[in-house]
């Protein structure tokens, strides 16, 4: 199958798939517990990482306070999360990779935009473009603005995303979801962990003719 245009295009979730910041998410959680009164389970929250922060707090707070709350968490975030994360395994690797056969990065996460650039920065990856606040069917529509022509993620909602955007779904299983869970949403390549991307991108850009002929 060739690129959608003349410059291939590889697209990649955050949390879980590039970096781990699961230490300062926790601790970022735990902070507005403390403020707030309210016992967030910050080990549950970590477990499932994947969705908006909205949508996680909405299990929390009651809806009118959720705006509020998750403007607070952004905050600490900035103080807990952002100098204990980490890149995943293999990530600085993935995306080299993808550098390799001149393509662009393409990041789309449900982090929020500027928390996705920081995040990068302190974790030393580059992206082209950084899409956030979107989750599911909302990163599809990134990708086809984009024109994406590969996402990597390990939540089922990136599958999702994959497949409404037109690209190559390809899962890994470094987070919440189970390799089944992923083929289940529609996952059409998974791997154990990111090292394997690259071997696994080189075959697959070899495949390719070059960009797909106008409709």
């Amino acid at each position: 199958m060739p690129w959608r245009g003349s410059t291939p295009v590889v697209g990649f979730d955050l949390d879980l798939t590039l970096l781990d910041a699961r230490a300062g998410i926790r601790a970022s959680l735990v902070a507005l517990s403390g403020e707030t009164g309210v016992a967030v389970d910050a080990d549950l929250v970590v477990s499932r990482l994947g969705p908006l922060l909205e949508t996680e707090l909405a299990n929390w707070f009651p809806a009118a306070e959720v705006p509020a709350r998750a403007a607070r968490y952004r905050e600490l975030y900035e103080v807990h999360a952002l100098p204990a994360s980490l890149p995943m395994p293999g990530a600085a690797e993935a995306v080299a990779a993808v550098r390799r056969i001149a393509g662009r990065v393409v990041v789309v996460t449900a982090k929020s935009t500027a928390l996705a650039r920081a995040s990068l920065d302190h974790i030393g990856i580059a992206a082209d473009v950084v899409e956030g606040a979107r989750f599911a069917a909302g990163k599809g529509a990134a990708m086809l603005a984009h024109q994406v022509d590969v996402y990597v993620g390990d939540h089922t909602g990136d599958m999702v995303g994959a497949r409404e955007g037109g690209a190559l779904a390809v899962g890994v299983t470094t987070g919440p979801c189970s390799a089944a869970d992923l083929r289940a949403a529609g996952a059409q390549v998974v791997l154990d962990r990111l090292a394997q991307f690259p071997p696994w991108l080189a075959t697959e850009a070899a495949g390719r003719t070059g960009p797909r002929p106008a409709a």
